[in-house]
């Protein structure tokens, strides 16, 4: 229990900022005393609690997208920018599903090496740091067109892989195509609610038939999850005042530092991939 409450704590700190929750999980298994890796399937359900505290913090704004969607089904003259983004937020989503449905088995076991992760870690690092840096940064949400949504959506599903980074994957990609770095953060959460409850409600399932998960128990993967999302909407509301001074560099600096650190310690027979 004492180390679930631990994995909650940091799957709340690290889902929303660009460094990789899937990746300091994974990380912060081989520090406990029997060096296990949580598994995919608690790291999905963990994020359960994560996009809960999106769906609360973003209450009002989801809704009203929801809302202007179904209404636009029936009346063409309800069509407006909330109903769009919700069409945006599907379109956008295609990509994570299709991608995670046909390669969920290699997902879960192929692309847990520390080896994968740390390169990752650095990699979309410097993909993130150049994408600041040198984006147009001047478009907002309401220039979101279908083909940036794509887009995002490709770019989301790169954080299949542990390590990428599921916001950071995201903001650089808005950060390429000329969104502000608090457009680009805001659609990252929004986009990442259908992908995160369906793949964690679905190993929730799984979980719930012979109540556990792997290394961890459901009770005390549940009681991550809950930690995950107190945490986790503390995260928000920090973030998104910190991007509109400030830009991602300390974060980058951050999966620079601990990827390379990493990776000597896999070179060195430290740490076992």
């Amino acid at each position: 229990m004492f180390e679930a409450i631990i994995l909650g704590i940091i799957q709340g700190l690290t889902e929303f900022i660009p460094i990789s929750s899937s990746a300091h999980l994974r990380l912060a298994g081989e520090i406990f005393p029997n060096a296990i890796d949580p598994g995919a399937m608690f790291t999905a359900i963990t994020q359960i609690g994560t996009e809960l505290a999106v769906l609360i913090y973003f209450r009002r704004e989801i809704t009203r997208i929801i809302s202007a969607w179904f209404s636009s089904l029936t009346n063409k003259n309800a069509r407006n920018q909330d109903s769009r983004m919700g069409w945006l937020i599907i379109v956008g989503s295609l990509p994570i599903v299709f991608i995670g449905y046909l390669a969920q088995d290699f997902i879960s076991k192929e692309l847990r090496s520390l080896w994968i992760i740390a390169s990752m870690m650095v990699v979309f690092g410097l993909v993130l740091g150049a994408a600041d840096r040198f984006g147009a940064k001047t478009k907002e949400l309401s220039q979101l067109n279908v083909k940036h949504g794509i887009l995002y959506g490709l770019a989301q599903s790169l954080a299949l892989v542990p390590g990428v980074s599921r916001s950071g994957a995201t903001i650089a990609m808005g950060r390429v195509l000329g969104y502000s770095r608090e457009a680009a953060l805001r659609y990252s959460f929004l986009l990442a609610l259908p992908a995160v409850f369906g793949s964690g409600l679905y190993e929730l399932k799984s979980a719930v038939s012979d109540n556990q998960v792997a290394v961890y128990s459901l009770t005390e993967t549940l009681v991550a999850t809950a930690i995950a999302f107190v945490i986790g909407y503390l995260v928000i509301s920090w973030l998104l005042k910190f991007v509109t001074t400030k830009s991602f560099a300390p974060f980058i600096v951050y999966r620079v530092i601990l990827g390379t650190t990493v990776l000597a310690l896999l070179a060195t027979g430290v740490l076992q991939p």
